[in-house]
């Protein structure tokens, strides 16, 4: 190679150096607001691309599954509601065949919470759409082996938290001053020296509204099955519903 060449590659990389270490300043930031409302026009083509896929899903949400015979909601100045008590209830009775059939045990007992039923049941036909009304999220069913003295945690919550949070298989009665007068399982006081497989949701298993008692639990187990499903199939057995309290969870007065 001639100096000629030399010379001339020694330009080009000094000069492509010296642009590399270029420092760049932003100096202005400009923004442009768009409103989302009925004057932004739809593109035609995406319309008709996914209208047949809305069609579909809005027939499945809306087709009539079951029929309630009353109006039920979950909001209330009492320890139960009818909806919390069948909640509870169903997670229980759908949960317990998927959990058997995987470890050969039965769940004792079914724990929810009360902020998470975010809709009522209404009189008249219900829908897979209801169940999405009730459960919005995305919570799934799983299960944990409870010590008695998670037990006793749980009860305590319970009592303390003033609050219609539902829970099938257990009754407690309070007095008034909120402590614990009985609690029964089945009908039968509860063995603290056991240990009892409780159904929640991996939402409360997580801290959700404070239940840190489920985390002290072993052998947890993920059903793979979503609260809101546990409603639809539910729903899907049955003809028709009527929920009812049954004094589950009382508060004795003075």
């Amino acid at each position: 190679m001639s100096f000629k060449h030399l010379f001339f590659v020694f330009v080009f990389l000094l000069t492509f150096n010296c642009k590399q270490n270029k420092e760049v300043h932003l100096n202005k930031i400009e923004g442009k607001r768009i409103s989302i409302d009925e004057t932004l026009e739809g593109d035609k083509a995406i319309e008709e691309f996914i209208t047949p896929f809305r069609d579909h899903i809005n027939k499945d949400l809306d087709s009539v599954i079951a029929y309630s015979v009353g109006d039920y909601s979950p909001r209330t100045d009492k320890l139960e509601t009818a909806i919390g008590n069948f909640l509870a209830d169903i997670a229980h009775e759908q949960s317990n065949p998927v959990y058997k059939q995987r470890t050969g045990n039965d769940i004792d007992i079914a724990i929810l919470n009360h902020g998470g039923i975010r809709a009522g049941i209404s009189k008249g036909a219900l829908t897979a759409r209801s169940a999405y009304q009730i459960m919005p999220f995305e919570n799934s069913m799983i299960v944990v082996k409870l010590k008695g003295e998670q037990i006793k945690e749980m009860i305590d919550y319970l009592s303390k938290a003033k609050r219609a949070n539902p829970f099938s298989r257990l009754s407690l009665k309070l007095n008034s001053d909120n402590t614990v007068k009985e609690a029964l399982l089945n009908g039968k006081p509860i063995d603290y020296n056991k240990t009892y497989n409780v159904a929640s949701i991996d939402y409360l298993y997580n801290g959700g509204s404070g239940m840190h008692f489920l985390k002290k639990g072993d052998d947890y187990i993920a059903l793979d099955y979503k609260l809101r499903n546990v409603i639809i199939d539910y729903f899907k057995k049955v003809d028709t519903i009527r929920l009812k309290t049954d004094n589950r969870f009382i508060k004795l007065e003075d």
